[in-house]
């Protein structure tokens, strides 16, 4: 794993991740005149589990996309932008942020 040099804990490595692969998603979020990436649009649990874009994510991992603890802590760190609970963007700081868990929790490539 690389630096955490944040100190995020599990959880809020966890929902960067995931606000990180959202952004990616065309038509789910949109760009700011000062470079933060807002998030237009979450996706849907069906089950156990969601899809973003092409990988599968277990629903168990994204507790925090919906925490509004684990919103002000990475405001706070200034990976985010938010106003809980209408509005997150990602900083620059946040999408270049290297959390080291995409490929643990970003599940791609399996069927479904």
């Amino acid at each position: 794993m690389p630096p955490n040099p944040a100190k995020l804990n599990p959880l809020q490595l966890r929902t960067l991740t995931l606000l990180q692969a959202i952004a990616r998603i065309p038509g789910a979020s949109s760009t700011t005149p000062e470079g933060d990436i807002t998030i237009t649009q979450f996706p849907h649990a069906h089950g156990d589990h969601f899809h973003l874009g092409d990988a599968t994510v277990r629903a168990a991992d994204a507790t925090g996309l919906e925490n509004e603890n684990v919103w002000n802590a990475l405001h706070r760190k200034g990976l985010i932008k938010c106003e809980w609970p209408n509005q997150i963007a990602l900083t620059p700081e946040g999408t270049g942020y290297d959390t080291g868990i995409a490929d643990q929790i970003l599940h791609t490539g399996g069927g479904h």
